[in-house]
């Protein structure tokens, strides 16, 4: 039996989060469709604030899951995440527009089994197990297509698998420069899972604070956003790019300093130390 370990009391229940984080993120991530709609690129930001959203709601769920005694299965419950996360995104990718639903309901049976296995296989015998990891796979396949769609433009399937290059002056297709074919898909699997692991695994302890933890997130989503942006330059046009990356920058700013400041805020003292120089001279 798992004893429940009670952690910093949050201002927001839990089941709101998840409502707002996954409403919030289909609606960011179906916005990336006005490029199909008006045949441009400039829309493909919202995939990862679509990202974001999740991950805060994600960083939630394992502040939800890891508070009955779970502290070192944080980084694990991020990769169990991103796993099954790539696998629904990348079938749902293969149903057009109803990706991201497909991708959703694929990523919910994954994570139920993997719960019920951690649970009855294993023996955790953790009481929101199952629903946790659910949750946590629905918030990777999110995650995972919202940057997809982020860095090609597009959730479409087809369109991830195909690049271009030049060949004795001939453009030809090419799977290699390509999103998936480019493997951009396992970079997005290290950005996602380090970001939706990393904000209450910071901010673990006696004086552990939602909001603090909350930003922390979307800062790190936002940081994750930034060299998707960067990439994003070899496989969509130059404006739609720099909108992302501006985006990324400014949304990354914005929620940092706004961390520093609930740091500031939950610590003890602050001290803003210099740091020690060395004394400098010869032998």
């Amino acid at each position: 039996m798992a004893v429940k370990i009670e952690v910093g009391a949050g201002g927001v229940p839990h089941n709101q989060i998840l409502i707002y984080g996954l409403v919030g993120s289909i609606i960011l991530i179906y916005l990336t469709y006005l490029n199909e709609v008006t045949n441009t690129e400039y829309f493909a930001f919202f995939g990862g604030l679509a990202c974001v959203a999740a991950l805060v709601w994600g960083a939630d769920t394992i502040k939800h899951l890891c508070s009955y005694g779970l502290g070192t299965g944080v980084p694990s419950a991020g990769m169990i995440a991103l796993g099954s996360g790539v696998i629904a995104a990348l079938f749902g990718a293969t149903t057009g527009v109803f990706a991201p639903i497909v991708a959703i309901i694929v990523a919910a049976i994954i994570g139920a089994v993997c719960g019920l296995l951690a649970n009855h296989v294993v023996r955790m015998d953790i009481p929101v197990m199952v629903v946790s990891l659910t949750e946590l796979a629905v918030v990777g396949a999110i995650s995972v297509l919202g940057l997809i769609a982020m860095v090609g433009g597009t959730f479409n399937f087809m369109d991830l698998i195909t690049g271009t290059t030049v060949v004795l002056g001939f453009t030809v297709q090419s799977y290699g420069t390509s999103v998936i074919g480019g493997s951009i898909v396992a970079l997005i699997f290290m950005l996602a899972a380090i970001a939706i692991q990393h904000a209450f695994n910071a901010c673990l302890g006696p004086n552990e604070m939602q909001d603090r933890t909350l930003m922390l997130a979307a800062e790190c989503g936002f940081l994750s956003m930034i060299p998707i942006a960067v990439i994003s330059f070899a496989f969509i046009a130059f404006v739609p790019a720099l909108i992302s990356l501006l985006v990324s920058l400014i949304g990354w700013f914005y929620t940092y300093m706004r961390y520093i400041e609930l740091s500031k805020r939950d610590a003890y003292a602050w001290l803003d130390a210099q740091p020690i120089l060395e004394p400098k001279g010869g032998a």
